[in-house]
């Protein structure tokens, strides 16, 4: 993989973000980390480049269109162009749809998927400037299989899975790959808030239920990132990519 490519990941500063920022910066790559948790933004970054890697730091609201903007021209002029984005930023919580407030719905769909659009869009120019791309987005298992009491969630992440492979038909021509990962149980902080909340079993129950036993990691969705981002993933395109222990085939 060319190490000179910068990446751009949202969500950067926990969990399955952090993840990806890591590994990216272990293999050299220039990583830009975008994040509305600006301690910990601060901190993770800072982490990096003790490490010795190339990192801009930036607090964005990928529902913010300006904030998105903002964002990647600092990263153009600290980095250079946007090779590979990685949209991994959103949020999940509970909600009854028969009481769902309209807001509530709303903010669901502007993070998970208007903040998905936002993200790919500012960056695809320089992607087609320089005739080579990778998009990896982050969906869910929810997308697929539906989602007690995260109707507004799972719509959100169904529509994510649907942007990805119309933009791997219409960017193809580009050399710009578009990949989704949809993954289930995955060991983050914010997995862990949920359970700690009552709003789902504890992750080692719910472990239980996989075929491999265990709660993804991390890493293990950086891995899948890592491959798709390169040039050995060069004809796969469109692609659901389930990195979920089996839970769903």
């Amino acid at each position: 993989m060319n190490q000179n490519r910068a990446v751009v990941v949202t969500g950067g500063a926990s969990g399955m973000g952090l993840g990806i920022c890591q590994l990216f910066a272990a293999n050299g790559h220039p990583v830009a980390m975008l994040d509305v948790q600006e301690d910990a933004l601060q901190r993770e970054a800072g982490a990096l480049r003790a490490k010795g890697a190339k990192i801009y730091a930036a607090k964005a609201d990928v529902s913010h269109r300006a904030q998105i903007d903002s964002a990647y021209a600092a990263i153009r002029k600290e980095l250079g162009p946007i090779s590979i984005v990685i949209a991994n930023a959103g949020i999940s919580k509970a909600e009854d749809f028969i009481s769902m407030p309209v807001e509530v719905w709303q903010r669901m769909i502007d993070v998970n998927l208007t903040g998905v659009f936002h993200t790919i869009q500012a960056a695809v120019p320089d992607m087609v400037a320089g005739k080579w791309g990778r998009i990896v987005t982050i969906s869910s298992n929810a997308a697929q299989w539906g989602s007690s009491d995260r109707a507004h969630y799972s719509a959100a992440k169904g529509g994510v899975i649907g942007l990805t492979k119309a933009l791997a038909r219409e960017l193809a021509k580009h050399g710009i790959t578009a990949n989704t990962i949809p993954p289930s149980l995955v060991d983050t902080p914010l997995a862990r808030k949920g359970a700690a909340a009552g709003e789902v079993p504890p992750i080692e129950v719910l472990a239980q239920h996989i075929p491999i036993a265990r709660a993804g990691t991390p890493e293990d969705i950086a891995y899948a990132c890592e491959f798709l981002c390169s040039d050995k993933a060069g004809y796969i395109t469109g692609q659901e990519i389930n990195v979920n222990g089996g839970i769903y085939m």
